[in-house]
């Protein structure tokens, strides 16, 4: 049958009531005239009806023939789609990990509508350091921040800009400066400054003057992180997506007033990347475009750093 459905799907044999000549139908459909007519001849004997008013040179379809015709083209794409979905569960899920705060608030939306539209699996992770999980061929791509001074451009890597947001400052809710509406650079310097070891979203650099710069000192990742500023023995910089998913009635989140913003990116290997890599940056950047048009931070950032 597939002959017939080849038949019904082209748009010159399903143009309705349009005269067609039927070698110029042959050629388009890659067949012979004789091939053609022949086809059509079973197609009238298997379905009992006619299908194609004919001269000796002209068809055109009759009203049976246009009903089967839309039915073939849509028997088809119904088939096309399923081949397509099986085809997507045999590929590996797009592998995506990150350290700190994904995509904020916006995580699970922004994943259902990812699901909904394209029905690709993505498989989730939070590895202390992405990079390296990334380098070690752990994950497929990595969400990262950076805040300026940014590092160098990543060799081998591509980074896909998604959008940018603001940096806020953890600090012990029994701290005084928790009850200011924003702070400063310069007031969070009088505080030693609390760092993660593997994927920090921002450090010391955010001083331009060292001696003005607070004493930092690492830890190993955010429960620790947490700990040392319920106690009041530090202050954290981070991203402001931190705040969905890290809040505790401990630490208080307040905005920088002096802070730069911070650069959020999808990144991938430039040499073989896996293939939904940039599809789900794309659709990361169209999705917050829209979403975030007539919010707050973070902000949409378009364009790609090749």
């Amino acid at each position: 049958m597939k002959k017939y459905y080849t038949l019904c799907d082209q748009p010159t044999f399903a143009s309705g009531c349009v005269p067609r000549y039927c070698t110029i139908t042959a050629a388009e459909l890659d067949t012979t005239q004789p091939t053609l007519s022949r086809t059509i001849q079973q197609l009238e004997e298997i379905t009992g009806a006619r299908l194609v008013e004919r001269t000796t040179r002209e068809f055109w379809l009759t009203s049976d023939g246009i009903s089967l015709a839309e039915e073939a083209r849509d028997i088809l794409a119904r088939l096309e789609d399923r081949l397509s979905s099986i085809g997507m569960k045999q590929q590996p899920p797009l592998r995506l990990g990150w350290a700190w705060a994904g995509f904020g608030r916006h995580t699970v939306p922004l994943l259902q509508a990812w699901k909904k539209e394209h029905a690709y699996p993505v498989e989730l992770s939070r590895p202390a350091d992405p990079m390296n999980a990334l380098r070690h061929e752990h994950i497929d791509a990595a969400l990262v921040r950076h805040s300026p001074p940014n590092p160098s451009e990543l060799d081998g890597y591509i980074q896909s800009p998604l959008f940018t947001e603001s940096l806020v400052a953890a600090i012990a809710a029994d701290d005084p400066r928790s009850s200011l509406e924003t702070v400063s650079l310069a007031q969070l310097a009088q505080t030693p400054l609390a760092v993660c070891r593997t994927a920090p979203t921002a450090t010391a650099a955010l001083w331009s003057d060292p001696q003005e710069s607070p004493r930092t000192f690492t830890v190993s990742g955010t429960d620790e992180w947490l700990t040392h500023i319920a106690l009041g023995e530090a202050v954290g910089i981070t991203a402001e997506a931190t705040i969905h998913n890290h809040q505790t009635s401990d630490v208080s989140y307040l905005p920088i007033s002096d802070a730069p913003a911070v650069e959020v990116s999808l990144v991938y290997p430039r040499k073989q990347p896996h293939p939904q890599a940039e599809v789900f940056a794309s659709f990361g950047r169209d999705y917050l475009a829209q979403t975030l048009m007539d919010h707050t931070p973070p902000y949409f950032l378009g364009g790609i750093r090749d």
